[in-house]
């Protein structure tokens, strides 16, 4: 039986999403993560280096993922917060994953950087704007796209709402509201704004 480098490269990046989802990057367990791949733990820092760069790895592979389904639409943010919304709401697990980052490693790489410069770049030059407007408005349709987790934690269906209809108008609402910042700080008069 032949090795297959890139099948275990695979395995462990599903088994370190799956731990890292479960219990966040402090709490995961590199012996875990190579039980459940079927490795050993020295394969992990063999393909990886480390936890962290294991974190960063499946970090980045789930948003490329993501990047993939939900292209980038700087002509129509507010669609696009839609799209993404809807695949975070599909994908709980990602989106977990993206708020234990926030929680225990919340500086930005450079990968990110670089990532949500480059929308800001492609929203600045569609609208006019500056970069630094542009990266607000694009940080508003970000955080509204992940709103949900929080907002189905703190208001547990308050009007009795079937739970598809209120996930309905959540996303209504948000899509609304990006629409209106996109117009407000990307297309309007005003601070930020084209003149």
């Amino acid at each position: 039986m032949s090795y297959d480098s890139s099948a275990t490269r695979a395995r462990l990046l599903a088994a370190a999403y799956d731990e890292f989802v479960r219990v966040g990057f402090a709490g995961a367990r590199v012996d875990r993560i190579a039980t459940a791949a079927s490795a050993n733990k020295q394969a992990i820092y063999a393909y990886f280096g480390s936890k962290e760069a294991l974190f960063d790895a499946v970090l980045a592979d789930r948003l490329r993922v993501l990047a993939d389904v939900v292209p980038f639409t700087p002509d129509d943010l507010a669609g696009y917060t839609g799209a993404l919304f809807d695949e975070l709401t599909a994908d709980p697990g990602l989106q977990r994953l993206t708020q234990w980052k926030m929680l225990e490693r919340p500086e930005a790489s450079d990968q990110e950087r670089e990532a949500h410069l480059s929308k800001a770049g492609a929203i600045a030059e569609r609208y006019g704007v500056e970069v630094t407007t542009a990266m607000d408005a694009m940080m508003i349709a970000l955080a509204a796209a992940q709103s949900w987790n929080m907002t189905a934690l703190v208001i547990r269906n308050p009007l009795d709402e079937d739970p598809g209809k209120r996930l309905a108008n959540h996303r209504a609402a948000i899509v609304t509201a990006v629409a209106a910042v996109t117009t407000a700080l990307l297309d309007g008069p005003g601070p930020g704004g084209r003149k």
